[in-house]
């Protein structure tokens, strides 16, 4: 993300710092985070202003709902002397989401030295599955990426 973000620090400290800075396109399409560790993040985005033609929640923010969620968990394993560079994404869109907020969840599948895999379920507000995701990361040494 930023320099700041790249500095050693408390996990606490570090996970809030990444929740504030999550970036513009996190900000313009309305995603929170609510939790986050290593172990599970949640985070919440609104159905509107992030729909397709028919009215339905985009299948491409879905999956940025996604990324931003399983990157943070791999960010917070990594860290401190790791950081995370997204690799691979995939989505499977189950349901529409028509109004409302959908919720995701991203726990780890793997979790290396190297690299760090996230299933990130999201579901609408009757937890009713809307899209299943799996996103891998590789976690490399900040100078890396500049930082």
């Amino acid at each position: 993300m930023t320099d700041e973000l790249a500095t050693p620090g408390s996990m606490q400290e570090f996970g809030a710092e990444w929740a504030s800075k999550m970036g513009a396109l996190n900000e313009r399409m309305g995603i929170q985070l609510l939790e986050w560790s290593p172990e599970r993040v949640v985070g919440t985005m609104p159905v509107e202003g992030n729909t397709q033609p028919y009215g339905l929640l985009h299948g491409g923010a879905s999956v940025v709902l996604a990324e931003s969620l399983g990157s943070t968990g791999a960010a917070l394993h990594g860290h401190p002397d790791r950081l995370a560079v997204g690799v691979d994404i995939n989505a499977t869109h189950h349901r529409a989401a028509r109004s409302g907020v959908v919720t995701g969840v991203a726990t780890p599948v793997h979790r290396g030295r190297t690299m760090a895999t996230y299933e990130v379920v999201i579901t609408d507000e009757n937890g009713k599955r809307v899209c299943t995701s799996r996103i891998t990361c590789a976690l490399v040494p900040h100078e890396a990426v500049g930082g």
